[in-house]
């Protein structure tokens, strides 16, 4: 039976999952806290790109403090990017094994001590680690994140699945612009003796936003219904519904539901959910890709290309996160909501080949005008990221899969794709030394491969409720079936 319309002056009735679900994707009556959740779960992605920015800017100055070499600086450069690897794929499966609240709640934690080991970091190699715990808290919450965000959220209309996905990406590009604010700010009292005081206090800030959802955790955060729902508790998910939807159902339960068992990694690897991983992977393969080499890259890249000045690179940079990158995400949140996340997908793609075609183009500028058109690349790309690929590439899987899958999903793809970006890290700083400019070339090819990508596997997320697609119920309980069989008969599979 479908959950009444929450302007009904009836309880609503619950008897199964599928009722929880129902009246998440209608929305919070006006009551509650739902709202407050997701912006705690944003404030957790708020975290993780003020993290993966800090040393975006500071990197030369710890390169120059423990005289590292170039290799050693693309290590420290790509350690985060390396412990996300390894927190999304556990984070991930835990997310949707043991529960969203209990994972959000590690991961904060993980960022609080991690951020401040690494402030203090008296070595490169503590440094090293400290970075690479932090990379595991951003690898842990983003699916636990983007759970919250989804599962917390109506399905169509202002405060949508879709739209409250998307903001992921504005809310990274607010704290990337807050993390250069940040270090403009320091780098003005900060004496010139001692420049390690300037990235060692960046970094140590990273422990604020966590220790501020920490304390209010309790009066705040909660469990989510539709994941409490799907692993037998429909109890506590009314319950759940009550304090963050003001929504008081009735439970009429005829038969206990079972605890929803897992359909298993290899899931995502078989139809009908194959087509959406690898489109998924791709995407993510080519924003991580290209936003290292672009964005992550642009302080030293603008330093080298068009000489400035340390305070010159700060007030570019803030100025490229602002203006660009934070204006486009902003309206890639509202353009999911009216056209969809393919279209804008493809339209950010191809307006990222124009400002990498330019950059690769001008190279390094002897003018006036050959600056101006640089800057223009940069802005170019950056904007097509805040709206396009750089935003959708979140909301395509949170919406891809469905609740007992979505950490998983989430994990797995940004698991697999994170090696673009570690690697990427860690080569680019040599390759940018070796080939100067002319790297350009080889980074334009990212977004033509997404343009092909998404030409060849035509999905569409808008719109989509993985929950109520019982094609995809129906082979997710096939995939669980075959599990039980290779579980209890494993002689059979091995002869």
């Amino acid at each position: 039976m479908s959950a009444l319309p929450p302007h009904h002056t009836a309880r609503p009735v619950i008897r199964t999952a599928d009722d929880i679900a129902a009246l998440v994707n209608q929305g919070p009556t006006g009551r509650g806290h739902a709202n407050i959740i997701v912006m705690l779960a944003l404030g957790g992605v708020f975290l993780d790109a003020y993290d993966l920015t800090t040393l975006s800017y500071g990197i030369g100055d710890v390169q120059k403090y423990f005289g590292l070499s170039g290799s050693e600086t693309g290590m420290v450069a790509a350690a985060m990017s390396a412990g996300t690897i390894i927190g999304s794929l556990s984070g991930g499966w835990l997310t949707d094994r043991i529960g969203r609240y209990a994972v959000f709640m590690a991961d904060m934690a993980c960022f609080v001590i991690a951020a401040l080991v690494a402030s203090a970091a008296p070595t490169a190699s503590i440094l090293i680690l400290a970075r690479f715990a932090m990379g595991f808290g951003v690898g842990m919450d983003l699916p636990v994140a983007m759970a919250f965000l989804s599962e917390f959220s109506k399905l169509s209309g202002k405060g949508s699945k879709a739209g409250r996905a998307a903001a992921w990406c504005p809310t990274w590009y607010a704290a990337s612009s807050a993390c250069f604010l940040i270090v403009f700010a320091l780098n003005a009292i900060v004496p010139a003796s001692h420049p390690d005081w300037l990235w060692r206090a960046s970094l140590g800030f990273g422990a604020v936003p966590a220790l501020i959802i920490i304390l209010v955790r309790s009066r705040y955060m909660s469990e989510s219904p539709i994941w409490a729902a799907r692993h037998g508790d429909l109890e506590k998910a009314a319950s759940i519904l009550r304090k963050t939807h003001g929504i008081d159902p009735i439970l009429q339960i005829t038969v206990v539901p079972p605890r929803a068992a897992s359909p298993g990694l290899l899931a995502l690897l078989r139809a009908p959910l194959l087509r959406r991983t690898i489109l998924v992977i791709g995407m993510k393969i080519v924003s991580a890709t290209s936003y290292a080499a672009i964005a992550f890259g642009a302080p030293s890249l603008l330093s080298t290309m068009l000489h400035l000045d340390r305070t010159q690179v700060l007030i570019v940079s803030i100025a490229l996160n602002l203006v660009f990158a934070l204006s486009g995400g902003f309206l890639g949140v509202r353009l999911t909501r009216s056209f969809g996340s393919r279209p804008i997908t493809l339209a950010g793609y191809a307006l990222q080949c124009f400002g990498i075609l330019l950059l690769a183009l001008i190279g390094t500028p002897h003018s006036t005008l050959g600056i101006v058109l640089v800057i223009t690349g940069f802005a170019a790309f950056l904007f097509a990221q805040g709206f396009g690929p750089g935003c959708q590439q979140m909301v395509y899987p949170t919406l891809s899969y469905p609740t007992e899958l979505r950490g998983t999903g989430i994990g797995f793809t940004n698991f697999v794709a994170g090696f673009a970006g570690t690697l990427s890290m860690w080569v680019l700083p040599s390759a940018f030394t070796s080939m100067g400019t002319t790297i350009f070339w080889v980074i334009l090819i990212a977004p033509v491969v997404g343009i092909a990508l998404h030409l060849l596997l035509r999905w569409e997320v808008f719109g989509y409720d993985a929950d109520s697609d019982k094609t995809l119920q129906r082979a997710l309980d096939v995939s669980r079936t075959s599990l039980q069989r290779e579980t209890l008969c494993p002689s059979e599979h091995s002869v």
